[in-house]
């Protein structure tokens, strides 16, 4: 049986869905007695290093962690909870960690944080290796894979626990070795497509899962792509975006004339296959009628998916943010309740962590510049929308969800200039969206708008494009993808 800690934060959903899909047995542990008798343990993890210590020592869980890492037994600690096995973080200097690795988590050094997407990782040779084949952790995956993050502090590079190595945005540690079989990985491998899949099957077989058991569920798997020496340490997101009303898929012009577009799990599974980065459910009419979204289908959509689920609309308060959260969402867009409550942003940022908060701007041109917007751009706010991008940075947000207003639905192309001038107005990623009815158009908004990532909709809802035909035009284009 293998543990997983909760304790409040974690990124339960998509780790219980990964190992459900791997057929290993698991339980949840909430209390230290409930450690007896587990062959293996994860400590997942989101949020800020100070709230996780607090709420692991509120629940007097510090102490048995470290006698069960110590034991032996299997470990794997996944974005926070890897910086928890450190003795602190920059992040909040003074809070002790677990004390495990003898060493700090310092801040990357990069000039735009958090870093999210994917990026590649390099597994290192063990200094104790538990096998003749090297760390078992990484059998059966390429020299170089990659790994979705989410983070703005990491190990350092040179740590002497390095099992693992990422070079972009900055050189960091992507996966540390404490003994014999306790590890902690930087990036989510529940969200890490086939590679981040095998990784986890590994740790289910050193678990004491049967090995056998384990390869029948991943034979009709795509293995992991074998990464060629040279290829782009980090690469732009496409992203799939499944606009939601009444429980279907829909699409529009502006949010409005919707039509349907299909059920939402089989259109997320289906772009999930077809490479998608990342996808964006976002339930439109949420705002509008005053109701939170929709938790059920959320879970149900998360525990289809391999890669990482930013859910909006309707959200207000951060209790609905946690129930999104272990609903299985990575990541929660805010929109409308950030421009009613500004300050929701920087206790949204203190709770989860500002790579958790991503904060939507609606806007539409308003004489020489644009308009932020509220309510599915149905109520205009007299505020201009750089300020509030970089006003939105200052509270907390990891990522801004720019949508042109003016051109979404129209598939006539991105607002380039609008685009442009938020992400160099900010420091935090930017996600282009609106307008997008082409590759090409998707390669203007990541090269002239500067853009980290491109949402689409309507290309993909109506077949007119494929995500893995997309990404091989905006390769030939220059625009480093994930293949």
């Amino acid at each position: 049986m293998i543990g997983i800690v909760d304790y409040g934060a974690g990124n339960l959903h998509s780790v219980r869905a990964a190992l459900d899909r791997l057929g290993a047995p698991w339980r949840m542990v909430t209390r230290p007695d409930e450690l007896r008798d587990l062959r293996g343990l994860v400590l997942p993890g989101v949020g800020r290093f100070a709230a996780a210590m607090g709420r692991l020592r509120r629940r007097r869980m510090v102490e048995p962690l470290r006698a069960f890492i110590r034991s032996g037994a299997p470990f794997l600690g996944i974005c926070l909870g890897m910086q928890l096995l450190f003795e602190g973080s920059d992040e909040d200097p003074g809070v002790a960690g677990l004390g495990i690795l003898k060493s700090r988590v310092v801040r990357l050094k990069s000039p735009r944080l958090p870093h999210i997407g994917w990026a590649l990782a390099c597994p290192q040779a063990p200094a104790a290796p538990a096998t003749t084949s090297g760390d078992p952790l990484f059998e059966r995956l390429p020299e170089r894979f990659y790994a979705y993050f989410a983070h703005s502090f990491a190990a350092p590079a040179d740590a002497s626990a390095g099992a693992a190595r990422t070079d972009a945005p900055a050189p960091f540690a992507s996966a540390v070795r404490a003994g014999r079989s306790a590890w902690g990985v930087q990036f989510h491998p529940e969200k890490s497509g086939a590679a981040g899949l095998r990784l986890l099957a590994n740790f289910a077989v050193l678990c004491g899962v049967p090995a056998d058991s384990i390869e029948r569920r991943m034979s009709g798997l795509e293995p992991p792509a074998a990464v060629p020496a040279g290829a782009a340490p980090r690469v732009r997101r496409i992203i799939p975006c499944l606009d939601v009303a009444g429980g279907r898929v829909v699409k529009g012009v502006r949010f409005r004339d919707l039509r349907d577009a299909g059920d939402p799990v089989e259109r997320a599974l289906a772009y999930d296959r077809d490479g998608a980065d990342e996808l964006c459910l976002l339930d439109i009419s949420a705002s509008v009628e005053e109701r939170r979204p929709l938790a059920d289908l959320v879970r149900r959509v998360a525990a289809a998916l391999s890669v990482p689920l930013t859910v909006g609309g309707g959200v207000r308060d951060l209790k609905e943010m946690r129930r999104l959260l272990l609903a299985g969402a990575d990541r929660v867009s805010i929109g409308t309740a950030a421009i009613l409550d500004p300050e929701l942003i920087r206790r949204a940022a203190g709770a989860f962590g500002d790579q958790f908060v991503v904060v939507s701007i609606d806007a539409r041109r308003a004489g020489a510049g644009w308009e932020a917007t509220t309510h599915g751009g149905r109520r205009g706010t007299g505020r201009d929308a750089i300020a509030w991008a970089r006003q939105a940075e200052r509270l907390g947000a990891g990522e801004i969800l720019l949508n042109a207003m003016d051109a979404d639905g129209t598939r006539s192309g991105y607002d380039i200039p609008l685009t442009r001038a938020v992400a160099q107005a900010v420091r935090v990623p930017v996600i282009a969206s609106g307008g997008a009815g082409t590759a090409a158009d998707m390669a203007h908004a990541l090269q002239e708008g500067e853009a980290d990532a491109a949402l689409a909709a309507s290309m993909f809802h109506d077949g007119d494009a494929t995500i893995a035909v997309t990404k091989r035009r905006l390769a030939a284009a220059g625009v480093a993808v994930r293949p």
